[in-house]
């Protein structure tokens, strides 16, 4: 299962995958370096620097999660944050 959802990470967030393989804990300084490159493509694509990106903002600088914003934003509030972009992708890899 976590080879899966590795292989959805790197198609989906590409070149980042966020999550461990089987052989990589979440814990592992591979997972985190990973986790580190989220956040990081995360805070420069968010502009105005208020933890949330809005469509806009993801299609500049994150344009694979800008491809399913809607289906990120559950609350349908017109922003995302990176926890809601975490979840959706756990939620698509079934883990």
């Amino acid at each position: 299962m976590r080879k899966i959802l590795s292989i959805f990470m790197v198609a989906f967030l590409s070149p980042i995958v966020a999550v461990a393989t089987p052989q990589t804990s979440l814990s592992s300084p591979r997972a985190q370096r990973m986790m580190q490159t989220l956040q990081q493509k995360f805070d420069a694509a968010d502009t105005n620097h208020d933890g949330k990106l809005t469509l806009a903002e993801a299609q500049a600088g994150m344009p694979r999660v800008a491809q399913h914003f809607n289906e990120i934003d559950t609350n349908r509030q017109g922003y995302i944050t990176l926890n809601q972009i975490k979840a959706f992708v756990a939620s698509r890899a079934g883990g």
